[in-house]
């Protein structure tokens, strides 16, 4: 094809992408959330929607699909329209730790999605019973050691953060924990509340804000400002335990450009509202301003760390 045709072509192609970002939205977007209505990811997705509406002047709709540690949704995202109108609550179990531990995995966490931009990271958090026997993750991990696998630990679901951070800790604690999995960290306290589970792992905010709760560690390097008694897993020798659980928005593969780019900016005004950045604080977050080539390179480095451990632990979901 001549240089001019092929210069022309490119025009055209240009010409259209920035009228589509022109025009873009023309109806209501709708954010997948490949978790149950309650937890965290829920809560977090909800949150950057109502804000981010006001800049991009469509509403934002919550979809909750669940399932599969977040693979279903995500796998509906990934074989949607990229025109900007599906997007996907992503989250380090759907975008980093099912390709580590699933067999089969119905999408590449990289090369099926357009990566818009990060909401939040948060921290585990180790939780039991606020009238339990145990005041302490020494107390609890004594506990463990003196009966192995009479302890049971529940989690979010197979092939979920949570799960594979009791496969850690069982590991760097020499102890063996039981894996109780649930559809999400509200129906794992209920059971826990009830007695039929000891302890779970889920991200801190579903468990640290819950005052029948007692939380006995935070997978983090360093206290959090929300919850300063709380011992960090680090200071309890079990540093492999360190990990964010992180949440984002994501689109198709394909996604143009200049939409993906409103998305991000969106999203970035959205974190950065008064009213947002106290409630991420409150949720031992920090508001952010990562492009999308960050959080891009977020997901890749979390696919390839989970990779390893997930080879190392020895942990697959059939």
């Amino acid at each position: 094809m001549p240089l001019y045709r092929l210069a022309v072509l490119a025009f055209l192609i240009f010409a259209h992408a920035a009228l589509h970002a022109q025009t873009w939205p023309s109806r209501p977007i709708k954010l997948i959330v490949p978790f149950p209505a309650g937890g965290t990811g829920d809560l977090l997705g909800r949150l950057a929607a109502k804000e981010m509406e006001a800049s991009l002047g469509q509403p934002v709709i919550i979809e909750n699909r669940a399932g599969a540690g977040g693979l279903i949704g995500s796998d509906t995202v990934a074989k949607a329209a990229a025109d900007g109108y599906t997007l996907i609550l992503s989250n380090v179990a759907s975008h980093a730790i099912g390709a580590a531990v699933y067999a089969k995995m119905p999408y590449d966490p990289i090369k099926d999605f357009t990566h818009i931009g990060l909401i939040a990271g948060v921290p585990s958090g180790i939780a039991v019973p606020a009238s339990g026997p145990y005041s302490s993750m020494e107390a609890l991990l004594a506990k463990a050691r003196t009966a192995p696998g009479a302890s049971r630990f529940g989690s979010n679901g197979n092939g979920t953060s949570s799960h594979v951070k009791l496969v850690i800790l069982n590991r760097a604690a020499k102890v063996d924990i039981t894996h109780i999995p649930y559809k999400g960290s509200a129906p794992a306290t209920v059971d826990l509340l009830s007695g039929q589970i000891d302890g779970l792992i889920a991200a801190v905010p579903d468990v640290g804000r819950n005052p029948l709760l007692r939380l006995v560690a935070i997978t983090a390097d360093k206290r959090a400002a929300r919850w300063p008694d709380v011992p960090t897993v680090t200071e309890l020798g079990l540093a492999p335990l360190v990990a964010s659980n992180w949440f984002g928005i994501s689109g198709p593969s394909g996604l143009p450009a200049p939409v993906a780019d409103r998305l991000n900016t969106a999203l970035i005004t959205a974190l950065n509202t008064p009213d947002l950045a106290n409630r991420l604080r409150d949720l031992g977050a920090e508001p952010n301003k990562m492009t999308r080539g960050e959080f891009t390179t977020l997901v890749a480095s979390d696919v390839a760390r989970w990779a390893a451990v997930a080879k190392s632990a020895d942990v697959r979901v059939d």
